[in-house]
């Protein structure tokens, strides 16, 4: 099912690359006024260019969400703009991969910021905007390492699985207002900066793929999908999971060859 957001207006953090992209790229393809933001300059002015060569409407604000002041100022702002707003994907993150005895207690507070925080701040400007209008739909962005440990991403995995906890209680307290909120879990995803990584370690990379059932890691695009099903109406009795997409990954027992 297509879903028709003509009219409606999205919040997309982190929405110069990546998944993110791939969101507002499809949202805007399907009518939705599309608001990005992230903290490189160069990447938000081309992924305007590419989604505004794909037809769609869309603004790019640079902001780095971990600045929470500014980030509820600018998703008011949005409302106070466009009169509504309806969807809202929390996709920002941070992650830092280091062993406990070596990781920095400001890595730690970084990776929280920007992953509980940030999703904490953004939740709660957009909830109220939405229960005035009766309507909305909020998607926060998890991960496999919220629901399985993952070494050397102890921040990471933690505030992930911080989110979707959260997730499930905002889908509680605002389920009688109107607005679902859903969060998606992603397993490995071949965005840039994992291609990267692989780049540095393709032994590990090749181990980790072999690792997921389907063996291969995730597009964006097919992140995108899911994302925006969980906004549209077709998932209108849906709130408060938590939906693996992950090749078969968070249901695998694995038992090494």
């Amino acid at each position: 099912m297509n879903q028709d957001f003509n009219g409606q207006v999205a919040v997309v953090t982190g929405g110069s690359d990546g998944i993110g992209l791939a969101t507002a790229s499809l949202l805007a393809r399907r009518g939705a006024h599309v608001v990005i933001c992230g903290r490189r300059q160069i990447m938000l002015t081309n992924a305007k260019e590419r989604i505004e060569a794909e037809g769609g409407k869309v603004e790019a604000v640079q902001l780095d969400v971990s600045d929470l002041a500014s980030l509820a100022a600018m998703i008011e702002d949005i409302a106070h703009r466009h009169g509504r707003l309806d969807m809202l994907v929390n996709n920002a993150m941070s992650t830092h991969y280091a062993p406990i005895n070596r990781l920095s207690l400001d890595h730690w507070r970084k990776d929280f910021t920007v992953n509980t925080e940030a999703v904490f701040v953004a939740t709660k400007a957009a909830m109220n905007i939405m229960a005035a209008a009766g309507k909305g739909a909020i998607v926060n962005i998890a991960s496999t390492c919220g629901i399985r440990a993952a070494p050397f991403m102890s921040s990471y995995s933690a505030s992930k699985a911080a989110m979707i906890q959260f997730t499930a209680v905002a889908a509680m307290e605002g389920a009688r207002s109107g607005i679902r909120v859903n969060a998606i879990v992603p397993g490995q995803v071949q965005t840039a900066g994992t291609k990267d990584f692989s780049a540095k370690v393709p032994e590990i990379a090749a181990r980790t793929m072999e690792a997921i059932p389907m063996g291969r890691g995730g597009r964006p695009e097919e992140l995108a999908e899911a994302i925006v099903f969980m906004l549209s109406d077709a998932a209108s009795y849906i709130t408060g999971t938590a939906l693996p997409v992950d090749g078969g990954k968070a249901a695998q027992l694995y038992l090494p060859s």
